[in-house]
């Protein structure tokens, strides 16, 4: 049960961040975003999934991992298209 909802509670979570993620590469433009936010983001949930591991959470490690790819597919277009659309 308790897995379950963690399973389900990941799933909202990290599926919250593709069409953010969709989005950015579409449209070949990342200027509204922050690089400081997701940075810091990136780190936090880096931290989630080493206490996931430590505690053996695997729906907390999967979420994570899987969020932390997410979040860097943003920051990686950040950086690919700074100073302008698809530059």
């Amino acid at each position: 049960m308790h897995d379950g909802l963690g399973y389900a509670a990941a799933i909202c979570t990290t599926a919250a961040f593709v069409p953010q993620v969709v989005r950015v590469w579409r449209r070949r433009s990342a200027d509204d975003i922050s690089l400081a936010m997701y940075v810091l983001f990136m780190a936090g949930v880096a931290l989630w999934a080493l206490y996931g591991i430590r505690v053996g959470a695997l729906p907390v490690v999967l979420a994570n991992l899987v969020t932390f790819a997410l979040a860097m597919g943003v920051v990686a277009a950040k950086l690919r298209f700074r100073g302008g659309r698809g530059r």
